[in-house]
């Protein structure tokens, strides 16, 4: 049965998927530790973007990981899967290879569906496009 189910959830992924340019990532680990949730590559404008969390989604915290180019991250958005939306202020400057701080959920461990995050690709000698990664800890 969970097998069945874990089939249905991926297919609903694939398809979700070709419906927006953004994949939904599919969580298939319960296991403790850090897991890539999801990645984005930025834009030279003021962007907002999602990352949408299907499978066993129950994260305690997250951070953002940058490569290939400077970003600004202002802020985060977590919605959780009973409608519920939280809202986090970052306003932090990286630089490629870097990383924001751990940010720990409210009230512990939630159930993600989905985490937007607004951003500004600061400008850089080889208008690279940041790479922009989501980690989140179990």
């Amino acid at each position: 049965m969970k097998k069945l189910h874990l089939i249905f959830t991926v297919l609903f992924a694939t398809l979700f998927s070709s419906v927006f340019a953004q994949e939904p990532s599919v969580m298939l680990s319960d296991k403790p530790g850090w897991h890539k949730i999801g990645e984005v590559k930025a834009d030279f404008k003021m962007e907002n973007q999602s990352i949408s969390v299907l499978g066993k989604d129950k994260f305690q915290s997250i951070l953002l990981k940058v490569t290939d180019a400077p970003i600004n991250i202002e802020g985060i958005q977590v919605f959780d899967e009973s409608g519920g939306m939280e809202e986090y202020d970052v306003k932090n400057e990286l630089k490629p290879g870097s990383e924001t701080r751990k940010i720990d959920l409210k009230g512990g461990a939630q159930e993600i569906k989905k985490i937007t995050f607004t951003y500004k690709t600061l400008a850089n000698q080889n208008d690279k496009k940041a790479h922009v990664e989501l980690y989140g800890l179990k």
